[in-house]
Formats: structure tokens, C-alpha cells, sequence
């Protein structure tokens, strides 16, 4: 049997704490290399995501319909989007990999999904999230996240598309995402569809007030019109990208550099650790010769 590189046999205490360190390392740099997706959709090419025109590429999918493609849920079974047909269906994009925005995101669209099931009942629509990164957002990783977060509504999906659509599928929602070194900077929206398959809404923000979801999911279980979103200057300063931050007093969107601190002090530490073993083994070795 093959040696366990994290084990370490009696005398040797120093190789567990040295692994330790590295492994620690190990634990923080996929942060820095999240596995990459696809071309950005539609946010385009450009080294930074655009606010305006990740907006406006949302905004542009309105009264579109979305195709029928096939993902796969959180146990590996092919569903068909068609299959969501009938009611309407709220559908969030998220990566598995993010710790920071992702989750709090799906943890404000649980408390909004709770009080739209006492508003409406539990079998009045749907709710499914999509992992955009793949091949990361497997099944398997999107099952665990949904576990990590404690959602286990019936009617609530994680599904898992294809690497080769991707694309497709985040252009035909509206959804525009950007790869960076720490992940991936992308519009945080739920996106409400009809019960014909059509967008017909899109919720911006971090945060998601129930009213922002109940009221235009009201309307489509009367049958009735939805009235127009806000003028797109007020939708941008609802917007909030990854590892950036609005700032109201000048108009623009900052770099929050929180993330950059934490991983680079993560990694401070587990080399401080493997540089303080290292002297330690190199003690040791010097006393016993």
C-alpha cells in the first residue's frame, strides 16, 4: 500500500505540521484559478465586465423566448427546460467555486422564495439555479452546494448544462459574466420566466425584497401585463459585480479588494508555516549529527 503523503509515522510529527502548511496552501490557491468557463456571454472580451452593457444585454432578452435545452439536475437525470412550462419559473446563475457573492445571493433568493410560497403556495412556480462554470459545476458540486445552503424546496432545481452550452444558454437569459483571476465578475440578476417559456423580468441586486420577485410574479399568475422596468440608470445602480463594489457618491463601481486580502493572507501564513518547519527539521538535523 502505497504511502499516505499527509500521514506521518511516529517520530516524524514535523512532516504532519509541514503538510499541514502545504496543504493549506493548496486549499487557498484554487481561489486564485478558478477552473475557466466559457467565452464571457454577452459581456464580450474586455478585461473588465461593463455594468451598462451587461444591463443592457439583460434588459435586451425581454419577451424572448428561451430554447429548450437539456441540463442535468443535482442527481445526474437529463431535465429539459420545457419541462418547467406551465409556471412560471425564477432562474438565478451562479459557480459553485465563489464564497462570497454566490452564496449570499442564493441564501436572499431562499428567504425571498420562502415568503413568495406563503404569498402563493408552494406549487405555484419554480425556481432553478444554473452552474455556469463548467465542467466545476457538475451535478455532484451543485448538490453540494444546495446542501451546504439547506434549500431543499421540491421545486427548487440545480442544474448543471453542458460546457458547450454555456454560451447559449447565459445570452439567451440575459446573463453576462466575466472571468478574473479571483473567479469570475458577473451581473447578479434573477431572471423571472413565463409560463410559455418567455423572459419577462429581471430582478438586479444582492439583495432580493420579496416585493421585487412577488409583484411581478403576481401579475403573471393573474394573466396580466407586466408594466416596464426602471429607467436603465437606476437598474445600474442596483447592479452589484463580483469582487466590485457601487459606490453611490461617484457613480462608479470601485475594486473591493476584501478577497484579494484574505487569500493573500492565507497564504502568508501556511509559507510562514512551511518556512518555521523547515528550520525545525534543519535544527534537528544539525543536533543529530
Amino acid at each position: 500500500m502505497p504511502p499516505n503523503p499527509y500521514a506521518l509515522h511516529a517520530g516524524r510529527h514535523w512532516r504532519s505540521l509541514a503538510g499541514a502548511a502545504l496543504f493549506a496552501a493548496g486549499s487557498v490557491l484554487p481561489a486564485l484559478a478558478q477552473p475557466a468557463a466559457t467565452a464571457p456571454s454577452p459581456g464580450g472580451s474586455s478585461a473588465a465586465l461593463s455594468a451598462r452593457a451587461a444591463i443592457d444585454a439583460s434588459q435586451a432578452v425581454i419577451g424572448r423566448p428561451v430554447g429548450d435545452h437539456t441540463l442535468l439536475d443535482r442527481d445526474g437525470t437529463p431535465v429539459r427546460l420545457s419541462a418547467f412550462r406551465g409556471k412560471p419559473l425564477l432562474v438565478s446563475f451562479i459557480y459553485t467555486g465563489c464564497f462570497q457573492v454566490c452564496p449570499t445571493n442564493t441564501r436572499a433568493l431562499q428567504q425571498a422564495v420562502r415568503a413568495l410560497e406563503t404569498r402563493f403556495g408552494t406549487a405555484q412556480f419554480n425556481v432553478a439555479s444554473i452552474g455556469f462554470n463548467q465542467p466545476a459545476d457538475s451535478p455532484q458540486a451543485m448538490k453540494a452546494f444546495a446542501t451546504q445552503h439547506g434549500i431543499d424546496f421540491p421545486h427548487w432545481s440545480f442544474l448543471s448544462p453542458a460546457a458547450a452550452d454555456v454560451e447559449a444558454l447565459t445570452r439567451e437569459f440575459g446573463f453576462s459574466y466575466q472571468a478574473t483571476p479571483a473567479g469570475f465578475d458577473h451581473v447578479l440578476q434573477v431572471t423571472l420566466v413565463d409560463a410559455q417559456g418567455r423572459v419577462v423580468h429581471q430582478v438586479y441586486g444582492g439583495e432580493l425584497p420579496a416585493d421585487a420577485l412577488g409583484e411581478p410574479l403576481r401579475q403573471l399568475l393573474l394573466g396580466a401585463p407586466l408594466p416596464p422596468q426602471s429607467m436603465l440608470a437606476n437598474l445600474v445602480d442596483r447592479v452589484r459585480i463580483l469582487c466590485t463594489v457601487y459606490d453611490p457618491q461617484t457613480g462608479r463601481y470601485r475594486v473591493d479588494y476584501s478577497l484579494a486580502l484574505e487569500v493573500a493572507g492565507g497564504l502568508t501564513f501556511a509559507v510562514a508555516m512551511l518556512i518555521y518547519f523547515l528550520n525545525e527539521w534543519r535544527g534537528r538535523r544539525t543536533a543529530q549529527a
